[in-house]
This record gives C-alpha cells, sequence and structure tokens, in this order.
C-alpha cells in the first residue's frame, strides 16, 4: 500500500484529494491511498512523517509551502528559483531530517525529502495556448504567496510584468493607481488574490475594469466558482478569460510523474 497525502492548515476543501481518490477509482488503482494531514504548526512535520512511514509523497498547500523548504534535502531548480515547494517525493534516508531527530524521535525511519513546485508548471501550461504576440505586458494583481509561481512563469516567458497591491511597496503600484493608460499598456492581467472566491462571489479586484478590450487576457487563480466577478467582467468586455482548474489539474498529474519517477535527484 502506498500512501500519499496533502498538508496545509485549514484543509476544509481541498481538491488534491478528491482529485486523486477519483484518480485511483478511474485508473483501478487499489494499492494507493491519498489523506488529508492538517498541520497547524510546521515543526509537527517530522512528527508526521514518524507517525507515517509508508508515505511515498505529498502535496503542500498555504501556509506552509514555503516554510516546508528548510526541512528538504534537495529541491528542484524551479522551486529554489521561486522559494517554495508544493510537492514532495519521499524516499532513502534523509540527513536534514536526521538534525530534528532528538526533538521528535524520528531517528528509527530513515528519510530522504526531494522538494518540487509542480504550481510552475501547472501555471505556464495553462496559460501559454492563450498568449498571443501582443500579450507582451501583464499585470500582477496581489504579491502574496500565490503570485511566486507567477513571476516565475512571465520572467520565464519574457513577459514583462508590474505588481498591482493595495499597500505601497518598492516594485509596486496601487490599484487606486491603475488607470487607462496602464490598462491599455498591460493586455495580460492576471489575478493571485483571494477575491471573488466562493462564497464571496460579489467581490473581485478593484480595477477599472471598463478599459478592458477584446485585446486582453484574464486569468484568475481561482476555480471555485468557475466564472468569478473579475472573469465575468473581462468576459463582457471581450477579453479572453480562464480561471486555475487546469493549473490545479496539470499541476496534479506533474506531482504524480515526481513521486512515479525512477530518476534520482541529485
Amino acid at each position: 500500500m502506498k500512501h500519499y497525502g496533502l498538508i496545509g492548515y485549514p484543509l476544509s476543501h481541498s481538491f488534491s484529494r478528491k482529485y486523486f481518490i477519483e484518480k485511483f477509482e478511474k485508473e483501478h488503482i487499489s494499492d494507493h491511498v491519498y489523506e488529508l494531514f492538517e498541520l497547524k504548526n510546521l515543526s509537527d512535520f517530522p512528527e508526521l512523517l514518524r507517525a507515517n512511514t509508508r508515505l511515498c509523497g505529498l502535496n503542500v498547500t498555504v501556509p506552509h509551502k514555503i516554510g516546508i523548504v528548510r526541512y528538504m534535502d534537495w529541491i528542484s531548480e524551479e522551486a529554489r528559483q521561486v522559494g517554495a515547494v508544493n510537492c514532495i517525493r519521499i524516499s532513502a534516508e534523509s540527513p536534514v531530517l536526521a538534525a530534528f531527530s532528538g526533538e521528535v524521535g524520528i531517528q528509527d525511519h530513515d528519510f530522504k525529502l526531494e522538494g518540487f513546485n509542480t504550481d510552475v508548471y501547472g501555471f505556464e501550461h495553462s496559460l501559454k495556448p492563450l498568449l498571443k504576440k501582443h500579450h507582451t505586458k501583464a499585470l500582477l494583481l496581489g504579491d502574496g504567496g500565490a503570485a511566486r509561481a507567477v513571476k516565475c512563469v512571465l520572467d520565464k516567458l519574457g513577459i514583462e510584468y508590474q505588481l498591482v497591491t493595495r499597500r505601497p511597496g518598492r516594485e509596486n503600484i496601487l490599484f487606486k493607481d491603475l488607470n487607462k493608460r496602464i490598462i491599455e499598456e498591460h493586455t495580460v492581467i492576471i489575478n493571485t488574490t483571494p477575491l471573488g472566491t466562493s462564497p464571496n462571489v460579489d467581490e473581485c479586484p478593484p480595477i477599472p475594469y471598463e478599459y478592458i478590450t477584446d485585446q486582453h487576457l484574464l486569468y484568475d487563480l481561482i476555480y471555485n466558482p468557475e466564472q468569478t466577478l473579475f472573469l465575468k467582467q473581462g468576459f463582457d468586455k471581450g477579453a479572453a478569460t480562464k480561471n486555475g482548474f487546469e493549473m490545479l489539474v496539470l499541476q496534479a498529474e506533474k506531482s504524480w510523474e515526481i513521486w512515479n519517477s525512477t530518476q534520482v535527484a541529485q
């Protein structure tokens, strides 16, 4: 029996668990289990591994994607660039966890933890099919943890971006400063904020939607509801729109590929 799971807090609504349970049923995989591990304090992570020695892989969600990095024996280049890990492959012996053995008594179990960021893969391959030649500049709404993978992908694709936030920052502009010229110049607009997530479906980022045209592409990392108010207002102006559902599917499948890969990380 192979065990996989998701760590984060809270985990009341989990895309990953539902997705993998359905995947196991559809593909007739009867010897795999996917569980939720609510982890309020990341310091309890070594104890979780000690208590679940059959774990082969984990997904990581908020608020632990950044903090979990310190527990990794190895991280991929993309995870290093983003500074966050959302997929862990567990195998062999872990020199890093050995340092925590005195605290939690895990010296009887050996692990090697390899950290990846599949959000980068998911977002890139979800966004690229929609890009056109005039999509050269983007507005990135929000600068929290969700924006990290998006920044990495935009850099990779050579798309200039401007951060838009509620509070002043060295590289940011404020929502209240957005005007016709800025909106027209930035034909890709990506929402990384939680505004509009169910049940708060009447909320949306405060941008001047009247300047959106059919040359724009609006992408919302939110997938519930399927069409946020942000996307609806873009759609009504003729813009191309996409939510974050495919990104989640792609990152989940990438996690599955990583967990089942025989390639050894160096």
